[in-house]
């Protein structure tokens, strides 16, 4: 049966550790499945620290986009997807000329959508994480701006299709969609 979670929150906040540990519970050998891109050594060194964290009880697949390659690899199991801000971040800096206009966001946005249903039509338990980033006021960079309104559309996108949403506060999981 599908079921998809979302995990949402500030930086910092325990997404990815609950997120891991609710996989642990649901099975034996859960699906980590890292979107990052690394951009640098410092991030490196984060990602580097996240699989050593998790250990080698999980299968990890690194996919910076098209997380529908795996549908066939994921039947019946149980992926933690890490996380929509950053896959967001792959399509929002894909983009060509002028790229950071409204209609290239709203593109970008279809896009993910469409990816997200194409990868969501496997049945399996989904484990979505996400960070809150709207929250701390508006930007007065333009591009800040627009990459805020294209994660913040996601995550309503990703929340609506979930079967629960749970909000991360200082380490605390508080459900707020059951």
């Amino acid at each position: 049966m599908k079921r998809i979670i979302l995990i949402t929150g500030g930086q910092r906040s325990g997404k990815s550790a609950y997120a891991e540990s609710l996989a642990l519970s649901l099975s034996d050998c859960p699906v980590y499945l890292a979107t990052a891109h690394i951009w640098d050594e410092e991030f490196r060194n984060r990602v580097l620290k996240h699989q050593q964290r998790r250990g080698s009880q999980w299968d990890n697949i690194e996919e910076e986009k098209f997380l529908s390659k795996y549908c066939d690899e994921i039947v019946g199991r149980v992926v933690v997807i890490d996380c929509i801000t950053l896959w967001c971040t792959n399509f929002f800096y894909d983009r060509t000329a002028r790229e950071w206009e409204q209609p290239q966001v709203e593109v970008a946005l279809e896009q993910l959508k469409h990816e997200f249903d194409k990868f969501t039509s496997t049945d399996a338990t989904y484990i979505f994480v996400t960070n809150e980033i709207g929250w701390g006021g508006v930007s007065t960079d333009a591009v800040q701006r627009r990459f805020t309104d294209l994660q913040g559309w996601m995550n309503q996108y990703v929340a609506e299709k979930a079967d629960e949403v749970v909000l991360m506060v200082s380490g605390v999981p508080v459900k707020i969609k059951e």
